[in-house]
Formats: C-alpha cells, structure tokens, sequence
C-alpha cells in the first residue's frame, strides 16, 4: 500500500489551508462540498466536517484544501488535521467514491510542435505529475518509469514533465515525421494501464526541497519578489503552452541583470533569445521601469 505524506500549503486566501500528498487521490475530477449532507459520496470530506470549524472541502488530484470557520486560527489546528488526513490516507480507506474505474478510462495523449524544432509536447487527458521534473538522461531519470520507457528510444535527449504534459526533446539526426507516432504510442499505453509516473519517495523529496513557489524563499528582496510574480502572472502560463517553463535564478541590484533558468522546450531553444528581449525583458521593464537592465537566460 502507498504511504501518503502530507505537505501544508497556505494559498492567497488566509481562511483556506492547502494539504497536499505525494499521491493522486482522485483521478480526474475535482470535488467541493459546503456540508456533511452534499459530501455523501465522499467518506474523507464527511469525517472532515465532525470538525466544527471546517466551512468547505475541497478534494482535487493530489491535494484536500479545507476553508475555516473564523472560530479557530489555522496555526492552532493545522498540525492535527494534517495527522488525521495522514492517518486516514494511510489507512486505505476511500476518499471519494468516484463512478469511473481508472483502470477503464484510456489515456489519449496528442503530440504539439513547440517553438523548439528539436522538441515536442505530447498532451494528455489528465494529471500525470503534481509538479515539474527534468531529466537530461537515463541516468538522472532512474526515479521515473515513464521517462526511463522514452529514454530507451535512442533518439531521446532529454524529457520533461509538467502537469498534463510531456516534452521529449530528440537528437539532431532524428526526424520527428519518423519518430512522433512511436512516442505518443508509448506514452498513451504507459498512461493507460495507470503506471507511476515518477515514484512517491522523488516527489516527496522534489517538494521537500523546494517551497510551493519562489516566492516563499525568505530571502528573497522585494524586487526579487516582483520578478518572480511578474513571470508568474504573465510569462509561465505561456511557456508552459510551448511546453517549458522559466524559472527566477537572481536579481543583481548593481547592474540590473535578471537572471532565469529556461527548462523542458525552452531549454536551447533557438527562438528563446529573441523572446527574452523582445517579450520578458520589455515586459519587466515596462512593469518596473528602471530596475531592470537586461534578462539573461541559463539554458536549466
């Protein structure tokens, strides 16, 4: 059985807690109940409600967020519901009773160009990882089935995975006209028969070690912070639709120079210098004037 940890999140709204697990809890459906009577089919979210203080439940992919009643503060009871979802969790009981098995819903996966000629995003139909991973070989990749499948391919540089998606980027030699069908062939029957993406213990540890967003890095200056929501807000959702992401990396006060790590498509991208200069680099300028001098990019 699957030993679920528990990782506490706080979100942009002070009454609402996010409980995050290392494992998917449902399987593509997200779930809000505002009482024990709309929570029937859900046994969590029911026992969830005996506390007095819970308003509403929210069950999605591999996260419960609860919103409190102002009657209690969440630093006095966060610690104990995060132990009674745990235990829960870890007893093996049901969190919802979903209509769908999984094991009968097929994946589908489509394959998309990316700006990138030497990588493709091939999409699929539900979560398959809750947060970014990358590998730049097999060796790196010994934590994830999936990417160590598409590794075997000899024509597989690199592959990245983000949410609902894959990027694999090829060598030069490979032709992706040759190569595309086999890729999203293997992906789909990987996905479909409700294989583990990347193993429990490598996203407990990628979360572990990085907070839930740059932002909560003490250490960061306000204008670091600025960065980071900037490139959060406007340039990430657009990356991640070219099947990358960009990263904050430093902010020098001196000499005004960004720099941002580019991963997944991104990464070597040739396009990717004449974005940063025309597209973030006048972005942050406009939005923060003389701070900024120059974006750089280090390929992640």
């Amino acid at each position: 059985m699957k030993e679920h940890n528990i990782t506490i999140y706080t979100t942009t709204n002070p009454a609402i807690l996010k409980f995050e697990t290392n494992h998917f809890i449902t399987k593509n459906n997200s779930y809000e109940y505002k009482n024990i009577d709309e929570a029937k089919n859900s046994p969590l979210a029911q026992q969830l409600f005996y506390l007095p203080f819970i308003k509403t439940v929210y069950i999605s992919g591999n996260f419960i967020a609860l919103e409190r009643f102002d009657i209690v503060a969440w630093d006095d009871v966060r610690d104990e519901v995060a132990q009674q979802l745990v235990d829960y969790l870890n007893s093996g009981e049901v969190v919802v009773h979903e209509q769908e098995d999984p094991q009968s819903v097929p994946a589908t996966v489509y394959a998309e160009n990316t700006p990138n000629p030497a990588a493709m995003r091939f999409v699929a139909n539900k979560l398959i990882v809750p947060t970014i991973f990358e590998f730049k070989n097999k060796e790196e990749a010994k934590d994830s089935d999936l990417a160590t499948t598409l590794f075997q391919f000899p024509y597989v540089k690199e592959v990245f995975l983000d949410e609902n998606y894959i990027s694999v980027t090829k060598t030069d030699e490979a032709d992706w006209n040759e190569i595309t069908l086999e890729l999203r062939e293997s992906i789909q029957a990987f996905l479909t028969e409700g294989k583990e993406v990347v193993s429990a213990n490598s996203i407990s540890k990628q979360k572990q070690e990085a907070p839930a967003t740059q932002l909560q890095d003490e250490n960061l200056d306000d204008t670091s912070k600025q960065i980071i929501d900037i490139l959060e807000e406007y340039v990430k959702p657009a990356v991640a639709s070219d099947g990358g992401n960009i990263m904050f990396k430093s902010y020098d006060e001196n000499t005004k120079k960004v720099n941002v790590i580019l991963q997944g498509a991104c990464s070597g991208c040739p396009s990717s210098t004449f974005t940063l200069k025309n597209g973030i680099e006048n972005m942050l300028k406009n939005m923060m004037g003389d701070k900024i001098g120059e974006v750089v990019a280090l390929n992640g």
